[in-house]
């Protein structure tokens, strides 16, 4: 089961679709990846969710809408304007469909404020769309591919650049301890004991971990290409299999055709979310959501709640 402490976890805002009930809030994601902050989706009534969650302003370095229909993108006014008020030191980036750029801009400037963040946007035209590389200072690689919905909407995946795991008894052997570790490491090679010593002598590969972001949309080959080989996968699972024709035809997908993706995709934890208010928050209608994504998903499902913190798993051994 998930649990423990991680630099790395996905905290549950809210997880209500097109309305909110009692007992969820509309919808809002924060992902915590290290040094980074990644807002999705926020939501009406994201910036309380975010207070009673622990969440500051300025913990977020990046806000990532994948559409811009309400339950989606409410929140955003409240959020800018808190982040101006907090007076966050950093820029932050903000990604969207370039075909919502008018949207965005009356959202941004929904109330008067001082606006005195520093916002950039980034607009995500095309198909696929590389947000950030990961190469050099940049943390992670952050694409976006365009799904299927009745807004123009987009998925996110963030990839960590593979690296290269340390193995303590071949350091040992070769006498390679303290500060010479660190050097080992930045330059690749090293001289020891009067002979070369390279990084892949002492060290194996370690795959970078991946997270997927996959919101409203019928089930199209982007949405699978953005679970492959997810170690976390938030999906939207609007509606139940017995809705399946319901589903299709408003461009949302049911929690079986969930389970699907992250099946396909080997994917590693598979957290369901964006539910209907036709399903009341209880034991019967969670226990049902759930078991129709695991009847097809051999893999660890979470069915989110409000203010949830999920751990993203931790690596293989060995990885």
């Amino acid at each position: 089961m998930w649990g423990g402490v991680s630099n790395r976890e996905l905290v549950v805002l809210g997880t209500a679709s097109q309305a909110p009930t009692r007992s969820r809030n509309h919808n809002g994601y924060f992902l915590r990846w290290d040094d980074e902050g990644l807002l999705f989706d926020p939501g009406e009534g994201t910036q309380r969710q975010m207070l009673f969650a622990g969440v500051t302003a300025t913990q977020v370095t990046r806000i990532c809408i994948t559409h811009l229909h309400g339950d989606h993108c409410l929140g955003l006014p409240g959020v800018l304007a808190r982040m101006s008020l907090d007076r966050v030191p950093h820029p932050v980036e903000v990604c969207y469909p370039a075909g919502s750029r008018e949207v965005f801009g009356r959202l941004r400037h929904a109330s008067l404020f001082r606006d005195v963040l520093d916002l950039r946007e980034r607009r995500v035209r095309g198909a696929e769309a590389v947000l950030s590389s990961g190469i050099g200072t940049s943390p992670f690689r952050l694409e976006a591919r365009a799904l299927s919905h009745s807004a123009p909407t987009v998925g996110y995946r963030l990839t960590e650049p593979d690296g290269r795991r340390m193995l303590p008894d071949r350091l040992a052997t070769l006498g390679i301890t303290g500060p010479d570790i660190g050097r080992l490491q930045r330059s690749g090679r090293l001289e020891a004991g009067g002979r070369t010593v390279t990084l892949e002598q002492v060290s194996e590969p370690r795959p970078g971990q991946r997270f997927a972001f996959v919101m409203d949309t019928r089930l199209c080959d982007a949405a699978f290409a953005l679970a492959d080989r997810a170690d976390m996968l938030v999906c939207e699972s609007t509606f139940a299999n017995a809705e399946a024709a319901l589903a299709r035809d408003y461009g949302h997908m049911t929690a079986g055709q969930a389970g699907q993706i992250a099946a396909q995709g080997g994917v590693r934890l598979l957290v369901l979310t964006h539910f209907s208010q036709r399903y009341e928050h209880g034991p019967e209608g969670d226990r049902r959501l759930a078991d129709e994504a695991a009847a097809v998903f051999g893999g660890e499902v979470v069915l989110a709640r409000d203010l949830d913190r999920i751990p993203v798993p931790a690596r293989h051994p060995g990885s």
